[in-house]
């Protein structure tokens, strides 16, 4: 072998394509593109254009949304865990985890976790700690002795939402509170204008406003 006889492989390198170079080439007038106009220039995208009418996909309404909270898991069946158990990829007596399975190459990447189901079988006494698992993969571990640790956490359960107080109004046990502070002072003031108040002699009632000191002339 000499470095003169090095070669790429066969139809690995091609000669460019040379157009409009006379119908003889037979990529001659238009060059491959097949029309005049628009379409026959570079640099022009005009897929869904229909002429100027509402395309198909303004048409059509909006569904669904992005949920940028979703969380993206790996999903693994009991048959894959025990085919790389056989072959000596994952050890029985470690715990398997999203790390061991990638290390093991029974994963890609570990992305947000791994979810556990049930197609397949497993021969022995195995302990995953895991996202989360179905009820057959779960129920197959168990009957062997098995342990399933579900790594994410619980959904948090939703509080009823309490309504909000307005401006100026105060909530009913604090109108109590402040019912019977208020009450001891305006007893008190009540008794200060009873003692203030001159009393009358028995047997007289007081005269009207308008009868008392007038003398007639």
């Amino acid at each position: 072998m000499k470095l003169n006889q090095l070669a790429g492989r066969a139809g690995s390198r091609q000669n460019r394509m040379r157009v409009g170079r006379g119908i003889g080439s037979g990529k001659g007038k238009t060059g491959g593109r097949g029309i005049k106009g628009q379409k026959s220039r570079t640099g022009v995208a005009i897929k869904g254009f229909e002429g100027g009418q509402m395309p198909l996909h303004r048409r059509l309404p909006k569904r669904g949304f992005a949920n940028i909270f979703a969380i993206e898991l790996n999903e693994v069946n009991l048959g894959r865990v025990q085919t790389a158990i056989d072959k000596g990829e994952l050890k029985v007596g470690e715990p398997i985890n999203v790390g061991a399975l990638v290390k093991a190459g029974v994963l890609k990447r570990a992305m947000d976790g791994v979810r556990l189901l049930g197609k397949g079988e497993i021969k022995g006494k195995l302990a995953f700690e895991v996202h989360g698992a179905s009820k057959s993969a779960a129920a197959a571990v168990e009957k062997l002795g098995g342990t399933i640790k579900v790594l994410a956490p619980p959904k948090p359960e939703r509080k009823a939402k309490e309504k909000p107080v307005a401006k100026g109004s105060q909530v009913p046990e604090a109108k109590e509170a402040k019912s019977k502070e208020e009450r001891p002072k305006q007893e008190k003031s009540q008794e200060k204008s009873k003692e203030g108040k001159p009393k009358q002699p028995e047997g007289k009632t007081p005269a009207p406003k308008g009868e008392a000191g007038e003398t007639k002339s």
